[in-house]
């Protein structure tokens, strides 16, 4: 039998990989996989206690918070209170960044941006939702309290990033810049456990996820590469399946294992685009990358895109290297 490796052992034995961190970086990382933990718990429990549905306020991308939304929230934050390596977080769900005031938290050395759970409008049918998370060294003087220059950082600056997606079962896929890996929850013995080392995408896949209900409203490019992707061509293993759950983390996740491509572009209703740049698109770029694929805006690296707004957006298209390639030529022809 095959030796178990849990997240905690893997992560000890890859903290000689940053110097710098002296362990907190490790401490950090245990402090999200405890906290998707008691988030997975109140996924899984989401029918029996009245944690389902609506809390009856937006949060600041406009959108109707969802009970749980609120739930995973609370749970990160407080795991990053308590831990006492991060100064500083900024969150999809709230207005503003937070920075802590604790003493312990001024002298930490890290701030996270995230997601606390992805796909919120799966929530209610029982579709695959996720967390997504990035972590960066701070700018800011240590000792101080977190400011905005601290999380309007550019992607290349990520010292890890990863995302939990709870479905079937409950994984968490994490990069600190040295190769992807995939860790399941065994809920026996309530660990992460290695299930998916060294994580490489396919160069190129026949799946593509783009929601074509709005295609009248993108890029003609995007047009394009729809009718491409429907064509019969046996040498290319087309016409390719369109898969869109709708939920950005089962997507990217599915791509990842299987070979394929996640669009979401700007459309002439939403002309910034809807995905947030330092919450959902850099740390998903980073582990695209990592595993061999590519995440850009059309144009543009994602990770060398400068923030300028805490919720800011961009276009995303994202997922094997040679099918991203192929988007881009459709993008470029259209123009």
């Amino acid at each position: 039998m095959s030796k178990v490796v849990t997240l905690n052992e893997f992560i000890l034995d890859r903290q000689d990989d940053f110097p710098f961190a002296t362990g907190e970086l490790s401490r950090l990382l245990n402090d999200i996989a405890l906290a998707s933990k008691i988030v997975n718990r109140d996924v899984n429990r989401a029918g029996l206690v009245d944690i389902l549905g609506a809390q009856g306020n937006t949060n600041v991308q406009g959108e109707e918070q969802q009970k749980l939304d609120v739930i995973a929230d609370e749970a990160f934050i407080k795991a990053f209170q308590n831990g006492g390596e991060v100064c500083g977080i900024a969150s999809e769900e709230n207005d503003d960044f937070v920075a802590f005031e604790s003493e312990a938290a001024k002298n930490g050395k890290y701030v996270v941006l995230f997601d606390p759970l992805d796909g919120s409008s799966n929530i209610d049918v029982n579709v695959s939702i996720g967390t997504i998370f990035s972590i960066y060294r701070r700018k800011s003087a240590v000792g101080t309290l977190a400011t905005e220059e601290d999380m309007l950082q550019k992607g290349t600056e990520q010292v890890a990033a990863g995302y939990v997606i709870y479905g079937s079962s409950t994984m968490l896929v994490y990069t600190t810049g040295k190769g992807v890996n995939g860790f399941t929850l065994d809920p026996s013995i309530g660990e992460f456990c290695l299930s998916h080392p060294d994580i490489k995408a396919p160069e190129t896949g026949r799946l593509y996820a783009i929601n074509e209900g709005n295609l009248n409203r993108c890029h003609p490019g995007l047009k394009d590469y729809c009718e491409y992707v429907r064509q019969d061509d046996p040498s290319t293993g087309r016409p390719y399946s369109g898969r869109y759950i709708g939920s950005l983390v089962a997507d990217v996740h599915r791509n990842l294992i299987k070979g394929g491509v996640y669009v979401y572009p700007s459309t002439t209703n939403s002309p910034e685009g809807k995905l947030r740049l330092i919450y959902e698109c850099n740390p998903l770029a980073f582990i695209i990358e990592q595993a061999g694929g590519l995440a850009t805006d059309g144009k543009n690296r994602i990770m060398e895109i400068e923030p300028k707004r805490l919720h800011q957006r961009v276009d995303y298209y994202a997922g094997s290297k040679q099918m991203v390639e192929k988007i881009h030529e459709c993008l470029r022809a259209a123009e």
